[in-house]
């Protein structure tokens, strides 16, 4: 089978660039495709003027040319700068690049992941060529400019007026797929709640699955203290600032946490002066591995509709049971008292999970051998045949032989 598969990042050693789980996990399905005899190409936003293709892995990725006022992922720019990019993105209608690759390449199917900079021109331009169109769900692109759908402290009910103008095309783009994975049920129902994809012939999940060595092994409690971890972006949506209150007012002795992920110095004062009795390290940027043998329980405090983080994946295929909000992908995640725990993102809430499961240690170790044994079990295969699943139906629904 040919496949071409679209992101907005994808990490090569010329353009090494991550922002978060999706270009991760795009490029381990092409990897793991091409190890499976299947033939991949990748088309992703160009991150510099006259990017050239560059080839890894044994697959070529090409970098289309980004049609406005500057690179997605670049630095931070004031909101009517932001607001004049999304107007230009939302209306691009199609993709020469794509164009281009599908005549020499001819796959059998377009694959789109993140659209930021691509656009939802990827889509016109496949479907115009007679090319089945695939897209998975990784964030709130079609909805939100910002792709998050946060703003203010927290997670939007609805769509605002400026967000419902800057992705008016990308909406009625939809109609142009033949399939939509989401990677949880969560970021799918917000969509079709919305109103998109109602032209789909195909709505699915496929949730993420673990893509690091993240280890298995069971982490001691020395001394009868409980080490709580966070991996990840140091963000106010994903709750690390309510997390570090919470455990400014649990006494510090039973309790540890560590933090994985960069950190300013300004963030490093900031969490100090939240919980300056606590017990608090901080990593940085280290191996997953490296982090999950030192805890005992991850937390993931998210404020917002997460869509499916890695670090839930990444957390159960270590064995380590997860503290997690109800959000997104999270809770969908989460068999509550088997797994892990469910907990209300205020610091009051946090504050009570995690004092709870400081006085009940063992059913830590009892989760993480449930874990161990393969209860909630997905791997990274599963889902590379979820999509192989996809792939197929779609080709059947047009007739098209296997290549």
């Amino acid at each position: 089978m040919k496949i071409l598969i679209t992101s907005s990042l994808y990490p090569t050693p010329l353009a090494p660039k991550v922002v978060g789980g999706a270009e991760t996990f795009v490029r381990r399905l092409a990897e793991t495709l091409v190890g499976q005899n299947d033939s991949v190409e990748v088309i992703r936003a160009a991150s510099t003027p006259n990017q050239q293709m560059e080839t890894c892995n044994g697959i070529d990725v090409h970098s289309a040319a980004v049609h406005n006022i500057y690179f997605p992922f670049a630095k931070q720019h004031s909101a009517p700068v932001r607001g004049i990019w999304h107007a230009i993105e939302d209306w691009q209608q199609m993709s020469e690049l794509v164009a281009a690759r599908i005549k020499a390449f001819k796959p059998d199917i377009l694959h789109s992941n993140n659209l930021s900079g691509l656009t939802t021109a990827v889509w016109r331009t496949a479907a115009e060529l007679g090319i089945p169109v695939l897209h998975t769900l990784h964030d709130y692109y079609l909805t939100c400019p910002r792709c998050s759908r946060f703003s203010d402290g927290h997670a939007c009910k609805a769509s605002c007026m400026s967000c419902q103008i800057l992705t008016l095309r990308r909406r009625g783009a939809t109609r142009h797929l033949d399939a939509v994975v989401g990677v949880s049920q969560r970021i799918l129902d917000i969509h079709t709640g919305l109103g998109l994809f109602t032209q789909t012939p195909l709505k699915i999940v496929i949730r993420n699955a673990s893509t690091a060595d993240v280890g298995s092994e069971e982490t001691a409690m020395l001394d009868g203290t409980v080490t709580f971890g966070f991996i990840g972006r140091l963000t106010e949506e994903k709750g690390i600032y309510n997390l570090v209150r919470a455990i400014a007012t649990i006494p510090p002795e039973r309790i540890r946490l560590v933090i994985a992920g960069h950190a300013s110095e300004s963030q490093r004062k900031q969490i100090k002066g939240l919980a300056p009795n606590a017990r608090i390290e901080f990593l940085g940027f280290v191996q997953p591995k490296q982090f999950y043998e030192q805890v005992n329980v991850v937390v993931v405090p998210s404020v917002w509709e997460d869509p499916s983080p890695l670090v839930v994946a990444d957390a159960q295929a270590a064995c380590k049971p997860l503290l997690g909000t109800p959000f997104g992908g999270i809770q969908e995640a989460i068999k509550p008292g088997l797994t892990g725990w469910l907990t209300s993102p205020d610091p009051d809430s946090i504050a009570k999970s995690i004092s709870a499961i400081v006085e009940a240690p063992q059913q830590i170790v009892e989760m993480s051998g449930r874990l161990k044994s393969g209860i909630n079990k997905w791997a990274f295969d599963d889902v590379v045949t979820g999509y192989r699943n996809v792939y197929d139906q779609l080709m059947r629904g047009r007739g098209m032989p296997r290549t």
